[in-house]
Order: C-alpha cells, then structure tokens, then sequence
C-alpha cells in the first residue's frame, strides 16, 4: 500500500509518497530539520543566499554543502539546488528508516527510491504538452527536476517552457535544470535546444534531458520511458506525481 500527503512549511510545497505513515513523518521532520539549519546559515552567509555563482562551503550543514557541490557542477548559484536537496534528504532519511517506497516532490523536484514503478506527468504551463505527457520511473534511485523561462516563479534567465532533467539525484537535477533553462532562448529555436541538450549532457550526474521550447520538443541521453498521460481518464497517470 502506498501513501500520499501533501506538505506545506514556510515556501516549500511538497508531496511525500511512501509505503507507510512513519516514513511521511520522517520525511517532514527531514524537511523541516534541514531547512532550520539552512536559515541558520544563510543568515551568518549572506553570500550563499544571493550568488549567481558557485559559492565554496568548508563548514556548515549538510544541506548548504550538498547544494554548494551540486551548483558547482552546473556553475550556478547554490540556491538554485535548494529544493532538490531537501527532497534528497528527506529521502535518504525515509530509507534510512526502512522504506521501499520514499518518493519526495518539492516544487516541482522530485527525489525518487522505490521497489514499484512510479509515475509522473509533466507540467510546463499552458505547453500543448503539459499535462499530456510523463514518465514511468522504474530505475532508482533517481532526480528530476523541471525549470521553466515562462512559467516558473524560480529565477531564469531562458526562454524554455520546461527543462526537465534526470540526473543521479534531485540536487543535481535541479541545478542542471536552472543551467540550462538559462541557455535556452533566442530566435534560432533549434540551435537553443541543441545547446541545451549538450549542456545538460556535460554535467557530471547528469542522465538526461527533455527540453521544450517554441513546439519543439528535444532529448538527449537517458530519459525514462515517455507515456500519455489523458486529461479525461485515470489511465497510467492515475497515481502520478506533478512535476
């Protein structure tokens, strides 16, 4: 049996998914654990908060130094990993506790571990695809994190409907994504996904990538498999995550 509860603390706006209510609570208390202790930082550096740039971190919590290696992978700021790393911790603290089943979605990333397929659909605004297509994930552990020009209240500087990356975690992917929808933009449509795809492909953990922008939907590397997703049947959608 599965369980699913919607989660709500200051601007973090999750989804849990596991196989047990304990591990919902552990993923919370994970949440809200890492989240204090990144407050906490943020305060005594400023710095952290603000960069556009990879920030080096020596000391601090666990939560600032895993977003600080994720953003200097993608050379981007370390908050552009904030989310995905709490997801991946939250995670790894519901595995740790024995689940099989420890799905974390926060804000649109999604850290995923898990002995049944999970599904999630695709969500990019007013795209003729949002909502229409997903992904059957059946090989964990994995991140995917989606980063929009048009739609997202996140900071970008492209112009892309939706980046979706999958990477060896959430972390990763959510700084890759940001990385990436930056390059999107501009008039030679395809040049700008071709970019991007090479882009996302040169990022260490990175797996994969789906990119649309101006109706042309491009891929490149490994990318689960792409289902329908049908805005008026239950269908293999039925149990899916947003992202």
């Amino acid at each position: 049996m599965k369980y699913k509860r919607t989660f709500n603390y200051k601007e973090t706006r999750c989804t849990i998914t596991a196989d047990s209510e304990t591990a919902i609570e552990v993923a919370i208390s994970s949440i809200k654990r890492h989240r204090s202790q990144l407050e906490k930082y943020v305060r005594d550096h400023p710095k952290f908060l603000h960069s556009l740039k990879p920030v080096q971190v020596d000391k601090g919590p666990a939560v600032a130094r895993l977003m600080a290696e994720a953003a200097k992978l993608a050379g981007v700021g370390p908050m552009a990993a904030v989310a995905g790393v709490l997801a991946d911790l939250a995670v790894e603290d519901m595995v740790s506790n024995g689940a099989q089943v420890a799905v974390v979605e926060n804000g649109g990333e999604v850290y995923a571990v898990s002995n049944i397929p999970i599904n999630v659909a695709l969500v990019a605004g007013d795209s003729p695809l949002s909502k229409r297509i997903g992904f059957r994930l059946e090989d964990f552990p994995i991140g995917i994190a989606t980063s929009s020009g048009l739609y997202s209240h996140a900071l970008s500087f492209g112009e892309a409907e939706a980046v979706t990356v999958f990477a060896v975690n959430a972390g990763v992917a959510d700084a890759a994504a940001t990385a990436v929808g930056n390059l999107v933009k501009g008039e030679d449509w395809r040049k700008a996904v071709e970019c991007g795809i090479a882009k996302a492909l040169s990022i260490e953990g990175v797996n994969g990538v789906l990119i649309l922008y101006r109706g042309l939907v491009g891929k490149g590397g490994q990318i689960p498999k792409i289902v329908k997703v049908s805005a008026t049947s239950k269908g293999d959608m039925k149990d899916s995550l947003d992202l």
